[in-house]
């Protein structure tokens, strides 16, 4: 047993890569997102929509895992989005993530698409 991570998550589980392109904060999370890592993405989804940035695009294509918890952090991201005149694009759905969104009926309050080019207006 790991220690030094009980509580906490292990080093390099999720990573997320943020930038803005045309006006959009596309975020791209990578690794699994679960309870202990959710803030990792929590944090600059609220930063961005803090800062006035409210058309999100979340580059789902490095996702391995996502759980209730991770849900739930886009789920409030889109809420906050939509308040604003924005909200939360998804992009790029591996099956095993497309699957948590499916089963719980996610899938029908968010804007998917296929590719990032399809997701950023052009």
């Amino acid at each position: 047993m790991d220690r030094e991570n009980i509580g906490s998550a292990p080093p390099a589980r999720l990573r997320v890569e943020v930038r803005t392109v045309d006006g959009n904060e596309v975020l791209a999370p990578v690794g699994e997102l679960d309870h202990y890592t959710a803030e990792l993405l929590r944090s600059p989804l609220d930063r961005a929509l803090d800062e006035g940035r409210s058309r999100l695009v979340v580059d789902c294509s490095g996702l391995e895992f996502c759980d209730s918890t991770g849900l739930n952090v886009l789920l409030g991201a889109r809420l906050r989005a939509d308040a604003a005149g924005g909200g939360v694009h998804l992009v790029g759905m591996r099956p095993a993530v497309a699957r948590v969104f499916h089963i719980t009926g996610a899938e029908a309050v968010f804007t998917v698409h296929e590719t990032l080019a399809t997701a950023l207006p052009g």
